[in-house]
């Protein structure tokens, strides 16, 4: 009888340690997740995410994982279009078995892949948007490692009215990122009692800007605010210059800030971005220096602002992953996020809270100078 009861109990151990294993976890290995534009017209913002991301991924396990654990790293393209992001949410967690999702890319394939997060129950990390419905209301999955945009369109609104330019108009992509730097624009020109003199909008993966060209040149607007992808901003742009439109742009982070000023060429001087991380092509802090310095290591000498958000968005990730333990469930990764209160990632503050999970306000803004290069 002692026998059978410790086999039974032997048995119901087993049952229970197997019951309590999380997808995406072995002794050796961690397995995080990655939906994004690798393809299309945008296809330059996953791709660069996903390089800063694996960059440091790769650095890390060099030097022997987290815990113990190396770091893998499954991507599936988007195409930044809402169905098939949820589809690649959804065939990461249930085909891929990932533990935890991280450096998605875009609003409208965010808000897509939502609904699946939360009833998975599978974390996600680092979240390449700044769209306030992917952060109200509050949903403990989510953690955003960059500013939003109400953030980015008030520090622009600021900067603009500080010059004593008031006649704004905006130009935004007809989706739920672009309706989100809009919503951001009307808050921050109310705030000063102030209307946009003109609005348009282009499609999601289109460069048809004409319409909204005519729509916002008949305004006579000092500086066209411009909440979409490089591609369509781009066109906007030199379309603009070409009809003799001399006023100013400025971007939101989004935009892909390298993408764009590749694309305009000499279009680009002058052309102002917001910013959510800190400047990447000057080694004037710790946590850039050491981005750089993957870089390098990793034979990738092009910095730029998506893969210094990617790298630093798996270097929060891991950060949670350390302070979660060799006992690794999705509930000890969100308990070690929400532990990083005040974190100091080299000159980068991350702060998150269990009923907060916006981890910085960081804000800058940089300009496209003569030569494509970005100055502050």
């Amino acid at each position: 009888m002692n026998i059978i009861k410790m086999l039974a109990s032997l048995a119901l151990a087993f049952t229970s340690s197997f019951s309590m294993a999380e997808n995406g976890v072995t002794d050796k290995e961690v397995v995080i997740g990655q939906f994004a534009a690798i393809s299309g017209p945008a296809a330059q913002l996953g791709l660069r995410m996903q390089l800063g991301m694996q960059t440091y991924f790769n650095a890390l396990n060099a030097q022997g994982g987290v815990n113990g654990r190396t770091i893998r790293l499954i991507t599936r393209d988007d195409g930044y279009e809402p169905e098939k992001a949820a589809a690649a949410a959804r065939a990461l967690i249930r085909e891929d078995k990932v533990f935890a999702l991280a450096g998605s890319v875009g609003t409208p394939t965010g808000l897509a892949a939502l609904p699946i997060l939360s009833e998975e129950q599978v974390p996600l990390v680092g979240m390449f948007t700044g769209a306030q419905a992917l952060r109200e209301p509050f949903n403990r999955h989510v953690f955003h490692v960059r500013a939003s945009y109400f953030d980015e369109t008030e520090r622009i609104v600021q900067h603009l009215t500080t010059l004593g330019v008031k006649k704004i108009a905006v130009f935004y992509q007809n989706d739920a990122y672009g309706k989100a730097g809009l919503d951001g624009m009307v808050r921050a020109l109310d705030k000063r009692k102030l209307k946009s003199v003109a609005t348009a909008t282009v499609e999601r993966n289109s460069v048809d800007v004409a319409k909204a060209l005519e729509t916002i040149l008949k305004s006579e607007p000092e500086a066209v605010v411009q909440i979409g992808a490089y591609k369509s901003c781009a066109a906007f742009i030199k379309q603009a210059r070409v009809k003799g439109y001399g006023g100013q742009f400025f971007n939101v982070s989004f935009v892909g800030s390298k993408a764009l000023a590749d694309e305009l060429g000499e279009a680009g001087q002058g052309v102002v971005i917001s910013q959510v991380v800190p400047f990447p092509y000057a080694p004037s802090s710790p946590i850039v220096r050491e981005y750089q310095q993957r870089m390098v290591e990793a034979g990738q000498k092009d910095f730029d602002f998506s893969s210094m958000e990617g790298y630093l968005t798996a270097r929060v990730l891991v950060e949670g992953l350390r302070r979660a333990g060799r006992t690794l469930t999705r509930d000890a990764l969100i308990t070690g996020l929400e532990s990083m209160k005040e974190v100091n990632l080299g000159g980068f503050i991350v702060n998150y809270s269990a009923n907060d999970h916006q981890g910085s306000d960081f804000i800058d803004l940089t300009i496209i100078g003569r030569d494509g290069k970005f100055k502050r």
